[in-house]
């Protein structure tokens, strides 16, 4: 089985990130709805603190696959 080509990798890569934010985000929503109606404003804040930086580790992780080059076979 050959290896992505580097353009599949970053189309697979974008459409990964798009659908990881919107269902990341309705999560979020649906847990902030529902939970911090009743909350304590600092523990608000550290809900969206957390909530607003957290969707960026799976994203972070996904970049270098999607940037890495083939490797070359002799």
């Amino acid at each position: 089985m050959r290896p992505l080509s580097p353009h599949a990798k970053k189309l697979v890569g974008t459409l990964f990130t798009l659908l990881w934010l919107v269902v990341y985000t309705l999560v979020a929503m649906g847990i902030g709805v529902r939970v911090l109606p009743h909350a304590n404003w600092l523990v608000e804040l550290l809900y969206y603190t957390l909530a607003g930086t957290l969707w960026i580790i799976p994203v972070g992780l996904l970049l270098p696959w999607m940037y890495r080059e083939p490797l070359q076979r002799n």
